[in-house]
């Protein structure tokens, strides 16, 4: 049976329970124990939005696709990285989700950004038609860092959030820079984004009890960080691997999209040498609200043990992201990152600095122009026409 045409229930049997080991077993930042909090690992896997194929839904630009069923995986691994950092701008990194039970209404505004429809902030009709604007038709397959790029245009546009989303290329996070976005641009810079004051209301999560709270909660943008890397020619060096893994203890951490050639994942943790990830790969119907106007969200949620792969097997162009709520968190992530470069035998993925080198380039020019010499040089499937990085070596 094709991969890309099963259906949620022919899957839901067929996925290992997770193996009994001594070993912990890490996802997003949270570390957990398989002998004593199994129930509180997949509860918290179940918690994160799945998002995966789907069929006829409405037609992409009017007149497109009305599903994306093989074509799709990265962009929906896209959605799902992302809405991991709205979840926890909005709802926080402890929220759970429990079938049946009532949500909050910041849960289906966070939902709603991402259903099947043209309006929606981050719905595939967005990302795939934002994409031909950058040289990607509808229906071709996307990199990492080319959705990573999209979603960052995206979200300008998603004033309710108000996220600081920098794509760190070249290697390189650089400090100043991302201190100067999170820091620059106030959420309440117009109209649309500052709305008036309701006795009792809540903005982005918090009270509206006094007229500064709103001030003081602009002095940051939160930060969505995302870090496209290649971690090698055609397979992953296995120097970066400690490396990724500690990424996923971090309690910054958003996870990793990547996967195999034609095949993308979103990673969200390991435990041992296998990396735990959710497979967008499965086509379910779109869905639409009730004629009570409630939206039906147990699609959205993997209701199964999480799939795993070996990390050996892993694509090496991927992108790492990170949330940082706050300024402290922030600092809190680059001393991490720091002492990450002094932990032996894991070599760094990525290098942290205070200002731009001179080698850099510039962090506000969208660069998605296809490369088409390293497709033919790595002869890559799915992600080479669109990735332009520095092959990292030891």
């Amino acid at each position: 049976m094709d991969a890309a045409t099963l259906t949620y229930d022919t899957l839901r049997f067929e996925y290992e329970d997770f193996p009994e080991t001594k070993e912990p077993v890490w996802i997003l930042g949270r570390k957990y124990s398989v002998f004593t909090e199994k129930e509180e690992i997949l509860l918290d896997v179940t918690s994160r939005l799945w998002f995966t194929y789907r069929k006829n839904f409405p037609a992409i630009g009017g007149t497109g696709p009305t599903s994306d069923t093989g074509w799709g995986c990265m962009l929906r691994c896209g959605q799902m990285i992302f809405a991991q950092a709205l979840v926890c701008r909005h709802l926080g990194r402890d929220w759970r989700w429990l079938k049946g039970r009532r949500q909050m209404d910041n849960y289906f505004s966070v939902l709603n950004a991402f259903i099947d429809k043209k309006d929606s902030y981050y719905s595939i009709h967005q990302i795939a038609q934002m994409g031909v604007g950058e040289g990607k038709s509808i229906g071709q397959w996307y990199g990492p860092n080319t959705v990573a790029q999209v979603l960052r245009k995206l979200a300008a546009f998603d004033t309710w959030s108000s996220l600081a989303v920098h794509i760190a290329m070249d290697n390189t996070v650089v400090m100043e820079e991302i201190r100067r976005l999170c820091q620059s641009s106030s959420p309440c810079a117009g109209a649309a984004a500052c709305p008036a004051v309701e006795p009792g209301a809540l903005y982005n999560g918090y009270p509206e009890e006094a007229a500064g709270v709103r001030e003081r909660l602009s002095l940051w943008k939160p930060l969505v960080l995302l870090i496209p890397l290649r971690l090698g020619l055609t397979e992953i060096n296995e120097a970066y691997i400690e490396t990724l893994k500690h990424c996923f203890m971090m309690p910054q951490s958003l996870g990793v999209i990547g996967g195999k050639p034609n095949s993308a994942h979103y990673f969200i943790g390991y435990v041992g040498e296998e990396l735990i990830y959710l497979d967008p790969h499965t086509t379910q119907p779109a869905v639409e609200p009730s004629d009570s106007g409630c939206l039906p969200d147990d699609s959205f949620h993997c209701q199964h043990p999480p799939c795993r792969m070996s990390i050996a097997e892993l694509d090496p162009s991927i992108a790492v992201g990170f949330f940082c709520n706050t300024e402290e968190d922030f600092n809190d992530w680059c001393q991490q990152i720091k002492q990450l470069s002094l932990v032996r035998g894991a070599l760094p993925m990525f290098e942290l600095v205070e200002h731009q080198p001179s080698h850099c380039s510039n962090p506000d020019v969208l660069n998605l122009t296809p490369d088409s010499s390293d497709a033919d040089r790595l002869e890559r499937f799915f992600d080479s026409e669109d990735e332009d990085f520095e092959i990292l070596s030891l």
